[in-house]
């Protein structure tokens, strides 16, 4: 995969924003559109080059603990969400694409507090990957609201839930458990599930949704690439390390195995070859 494009290099002043002040942005936007308009405005000024440089050594800037969240929709536990209906039918596709929204819109948080939470941590490159990824999820959101809007309905109109950001929350406080979990687990996952989605939709006619999700999978490669590229640099890559460490803090911070089927070849393309997955499969043969 090409790598992602990198600040221009053009000349700071003293009042070029922090990637923790524009990722506060994004975070604390409570409304999608805002939100959305934080997301794409950061990674503008990240693209150009107008990213103050991160202080080596200094002082994180506080996160907020969570997110700025809209009035709809009501978010529930895991266990307390409502079925999705009939396999196909209007509801069920409607439901579906809500909670892809869902998800989209809490990417954009994800990848704004990867920003801001660890940017000063890591060199400049750091904090534009990130925030180019938020503008990613923007675009998804964009395009799956649209899609809601057709069949009638906005994001909102369903109960959610909020797992997503409890992955953020427990891994907080480390770095490589954050690179490990949120890209590497959750958003790999995905990988997984939206090529059978994508034929889902094209077997009932619906040409339009089938190439959104197509688009968000070639996104989302990359973004899983980009947790894996710098979960190396963070980590190690000699002999295994990395792996042997993608192992320990996934089991360390990631309720349950990763369960089966695996896009291998999607994985592969992100740069997760199959020891980094398989020995973590609660459901798979035991691994050799």
């Amino acid at each position: 995969m090409a790598e992602p494009p990198r600040p221009s290099g053009a000349a700071r002043d003293e009042s070029a924003p922090t990637a923790a002040q524009l990722a506060r942005r994004i975070l604390l936007a409570a409304d999608p559109a805002a939100k959305q308009q934080a997301a794409h405005a950061a990674w503008a000024i990240a693209s150009a080059g107008r990213l103050a440089e991160p202080v080596p050594g200094g002082p994180a800037a506080p996160m907020p603990d969570r997110p700025a969240r809209p009035t709809r929709p009501l978010l529930l536990p895991p266990a307390a969400m409502p079925k999705r209906g009939r396999a196909g039918s209007p509801r069920a596709r409607f439901a579906l694409l809500h909670a892809l929204a869902h998800i989209a819109f809490n990417a954009i948080d994800l990848a704004a507090d990867m920003a801001g939470r660890f940017g000063h941590l890591m060199p400049p490159g750091f904090a534009s990957d990130w925030f180019r990824i938020a503008a990613e999820e923007a675009a998804h959101f964009a395009m799956l609201a649209e899609l809601l809007a057709e069949q009638g309905g906005s994001y909102g109109d369903l109960p959610a839930h909020d797992g997503l950001w409890e992955a953020a929350r427990a891994t907080s406080h480390d770095l490589a458990a954050r690179l490990a979990v949120v890209p590497q687990v959750l958003e790999a996952r995905g990988l997984d599930v939206t090529p059978a989605m994508i034929a889902r939709f094209r077997a009932l006619g619906d040409a339009r949704a089938a190439d959104v999700l197509a688009r968000i999978l070639n996104d989302e490669i990359g973004h899983v690439a980009a947790g894996n590229r710098w979960f190396r640099q963070v980590v190690g890559d000699s002999s295994g390390e990395a792996v042997q460490r993608f192992h320990v803090l996934v089991r360390a911070h990631f309720r349950g195995g990763l369960k089966p089927p695996f896009n291998d070849s999607a994985r592969a393309e992100a740069g997760l070859a199959t020891d980094w997955y398989q020995p973590l499969c609660a459901r798979c043969p035991p691994w050799s």
